[in-house]
């Protein structure tokens, strides 16, 4: 009695072993993102200075709430941004520009987060600051001092040719969405800028608040102080003539971050070099990563204009939303 009664529970462990390894095989090859939430993960960060006062932000009140949630973000200009998503280095990309072709064909997905926009900046001290306040500059000047080449003194630019100082451009090094737009505005592309090369959002700030001759550009963030609202000491927004009318309209005269914000928001300022910004993975986002995108698009929305962006119409919100499902 004692044999049979062994055999029937060793046939029934292994009935049960059958019917289970394959319920157990198939929970461990189930994707961990199919509706689940992580709670605990670390996600990692890279690319724009545009996005990054942004994306510090959004880590912040993202991990009071979700305190198993560990958000690593470094900046280093969009081109790293991209580089470090499509190698596998950094789960999250920061880019400041729209997403190239070839990126998307290497696995680029996108999603549009926010926007703000390039600011062309000078030294406070600069010899002509009250002209150039008043009259403002027009593309087609940008354009012949960054990339035509032909208007090299500060007396060119404001038709005083009495004034010989030469022009000490600033532009940046780095692969960015900063120099790309700010390229794009002016008819050419990030390697058609002239200028002293220069590392960084808060590199080129630097160098232009140093150099009284300066000129430079600048996103939103470090064109302005985020406490004052005025110009980061030491330089100057200044005004582009959009209209060509020869002067700074009011609304065309940025001088505090309240109404470069608005100017953004209600299409005053161009586009470019106002432009969206994005947050790029390498295929679609899963699991602790989609969570967090998710939640900039719906809560994390409020902390926008708190910290000096604009935030995206609900149009533009609903949009991204979709290409996430």
């Amino acid at each position: 009695m004692k044999i049979h009664k062994v055999r029937r529970m060793v046939f029934t462990s292994l009935i049960l072993m059958l019917i289970l390894i394959p319920v157990m095989s198939a929970c461990q090859q189930a994707p961990a993102n199919q509706g689940a939430k992580s709670s605990e993960a670390k996600i990692s960060v890279s690319g724009a200075f545009a996005l990054y006062p942004m994306m510090i932000k959004w880590a912040e009140e993202y991990q009071k709430i979700n305190p198993g949630i560990k958000i690593d973000i470094s900046a280093g200009g969009a081109g790293k941004g991209m580089t470090d998503t499509l190698s596998g280095m950094v789960d999250i990309g920061m880019v400041s520009r729209d997403v190239k072709t070839e990126e998307v064909n290497q696995g680029a997905f996108s999603i549009a987060v926010t926007k703000d926009a390039v600011f062309p900046t000078v030294n406070e001290k600069n010899p002509v600051l009250q002209d150039l306040m008043r009259i403002g500059v027009t593309k087609d000047i940008f354009s012949g001092i960054f990339i035509k080449k032909d208007i090299i003194t500060w007396g060119q630019v404001v038709g005083k040719p009495e004034v010989t100082d030469a022009i000490h451009i600033f532009t940046r090094s780095d692969a960015c969405g900063a120099a790309e737009v700010w390229a794009a505005f002016l008819g050419g592309k990030q390697e058609n800028l002239t200028g002293i090369g220069v590392s960084g959002d808060p590199g080129i700030s630097e160098a232009v608040s140093k150099d009284a001759l300066g000129l430079g550009y600048n996103n939103l963030n470090y064109a302005f102080d985020a406490d004052t609202g005025k110009p980061v000491k030491g330089i100057m927004a200044i005004p582009i003539d959009i209209n060509g009318n020869g002067k700074a309209d009011e609304t065309e005269l940025l001088d505090t971050k309240e109404k470069a914000v608005q100017a953004i928001a209600n299409g005053q300022y161009p586009s470019p070099p106002a432009r969206l910004l994005y947050l790029v993975t390498k295929g679609q986002p899963t699991s602790a990563v989609l969570d967090f995108i998710l939640w900039i698009l719906g809560d994390g929305q409020k902390y926008e204009g708190e910290v000096g962006y604009i935030n995206l119409t609900e149009t533009q919100l609903a949009d991204q939303k979709a290409k996430l499902k």
